[in-house]
């Protein structure tokens, strides 16, 4: 039997997009219903960036090394990833969700538990390494079940 009961929460996310949802319907036949859709800013990993990377000093004489250049994708993945723990804190207290799963891709996954706080690790059954962003919400139900029943 799936631990997916009633009133269960499912936050679906990836680097750029989130969406809340809950089960409306039962353990054996979910229905999810959207709570709320997040969404990054597309606008927000324009940097101005060199073609070359930097170069700092090393100790000998007349060195350099060459620096790595910053991966802005990865930080504003990091970014949203503590809007959305901040958001999904917050809706939790307000709703008074008492269980939760996740389901993102591995790394955005880390990054969003890296920022949940007490009270939301505290309702969480499962953290599925997935991603099911561009998944229709009946699909979405019907594999998190599939992945949490044997737990």
């Amino acid at each position: 039997m799936a631990l997916l009961p009633k009133g269960a929460w499912i936050v679906v996310a990836d680097g750029e997009k989130a969406m809340f949802l809950e089960n409306e319907g039962t353990t054996v036949a979910p229905k999810l219903k959207v709570i709320e859709k997040l969404a990054r800013d597309p606008n927000a990993t324009d940097r101005e960036d060199s073609d070359r990377p930097g170069r700092m000093p090393d100790p000998g004489p007349g060195q350099l090394s060459a620096m790595e250049h910053p991966d802005f994708q990865r930080e504003e993945g990091i970014r949203f990833a503590r809007q959305v723990a901040e958001r999904l804190d917050k809706r939790v207290a307000k709703a008074g969700v008492k269980r939760l799963v996740i389901a993102a891709p591995p790394q955005s996954l880390s990054a969003l538990r890296e920022h949940l706080s007490a009270r939301v690790n505290g309702t969480l059954i499962a953290a599925l390494p997935k991603t099911l962003t561009h998944h229709t919400v009946e699909r979405i139900a019907k594999v998190v079940v599939e992945d949490i029943d044997p737990l």
